[in-house]
C-alpha cells in the first residue's frame, strides 16, 4: 500500500514546496513511483488551461507518474489571500469530500504521495473548519518543514505540539535555510534536535549558494518515513 504524508510548515514561505521537491527527487532516485497533491492554492494565474498555481506546477513536474492538474490542485483561487476568504469571494467553497476522493485516487497510483499544505498548520478552509481537521480525519502522518530564521525554534515547537494534540504522528522534520544571513544557524538547529523528539530528515541549503533545485536528491533521508514498513517495501520493490 502507498505511503502518504502531509507536509506542513512553521509559517507561510517556510519552504514546503522546496522540501516536497527534494523528497520527491530523493524518492525518484530510489525507484519509488511518486505523486503529489496541493489541495488548496491561492495566488493562481489565469491560463488557457484554467487557473494554475506555481507551487502546484512545480510538484507536477517533480512526480514520476502522470497526473491531471485538477487532481493535484482541486481548489485554486486567483487572489493571494487566505484561501477561505478567496473561496468566499469566488463562491466556490472548499469541500473536504473532494479532497478525500482525490487522495484515494492518488494512493492507488503510486508508492509515495505527498500532500502539501498551505500556510501553516492552522489554515482555515471555512468558518468552522481548518485544513488540519481534514488531515486528522485522514489520519495522515505529518512532515514538518522548519523555515530557518529568527523565531523558528518557537514556531517549530508550537507547530509540533499542535500536531500532536490533534492526535497525529509527526513522521519527521526538515530544516530549510530560507535566511542565508541567519545568525547562529547551527545552534538553532542543535536546539531543535534536542527538543523535537522525531527524526531530522535532513537540511536543505540556501538556493543562492549555487544549488541546482533540479538535483536535490541526497539532502534528505527517507528511511525514517518508511520505518514501519521498510522490510515489506524492500521485499516488494527491491529498490534498497
Amino acid at each position: 500500500m502507498s505511503k502518504a504524508f502531509f507536509v506542513t510548515g512553521t509559517d507561510t514561505d517556510a519552504g514546503k514546496t522546496f522540501a516536497c521537491r527534494a523528497l520527491l527527487q530523493q524518492a525518484r532516485s530510489q525507484g519509488f513511483r511518486t505523486l503529489a497533491m496541493k489541495p488548496i492554492a491561492s495566488g493562481c494565474s489565469v491560463t488557457p488551461q484554467g487557473l494554475r498555481n506555481a507551487d502546484a506546477l512545480a510538484l507536477q513536474q517533480a512526480i514520476t507518474e502522470p497526473l491531471e492538474y485538477e487532481l493535484l490542485n482541486p481548489f485554486a483561487y486567483v487572489p493571494a489571500i487566505a484561501p477561505h476568504i478567496a473561496a468566499g469571494l469566488a463562491g466556490r467553497q472548499i469541500q473536504t469530500q473532494c479532497l478525500h476522493d482525490n487522495l484515494v485516487k492518488l494512493r492507488e497510483r503510486g508508492d509515495l504521495v505527498l500532500i502539501e499544505g498551505a500556510g501553516g498548520w492552522r489554515l482555515p478552509i471555512s468558518e468552522e473548519l481548518y485544513l488540519s481537521d481534514w488531515v486528522a480525519d485522514e489520519r495522515l502522518p505529518v512532515i514538518l518543514v522548519v523555515g530557518a530564521k529568527l523565531g523558528c525554534i518557537n514556531h517549530a515547537i508550537l507547530t509540533y505540539e499542535a500536531i500532536r494534540r490533534d492526535g497525529l504522528e509527526v513522521a519527521g522534520w526538515i530544516m530549510n535555510r530560507i535566511d542565508p544571513g541567519m545568525r547562529h544557524y547551527r545552534e538553532n538547529l542543535d536546539s531543535l534536535k534536542r527538543r523535537l523528539p522525531v527524526p531530522l530528515l535532513g537540511e536543505l541549503p540556501w538556493l543562492g549558494d549555487g544549488v541546482d533545485s533540479r538535483h536535490l536528491e541526497g539532502y534528505l533521508d527517507l528511511r525514517p518515513l518508511f520505518q514501519s514498513s521498510f522490510s515489506q517495501m524492500r521485499m516488494n520493490t527491491n529498490i534498497f
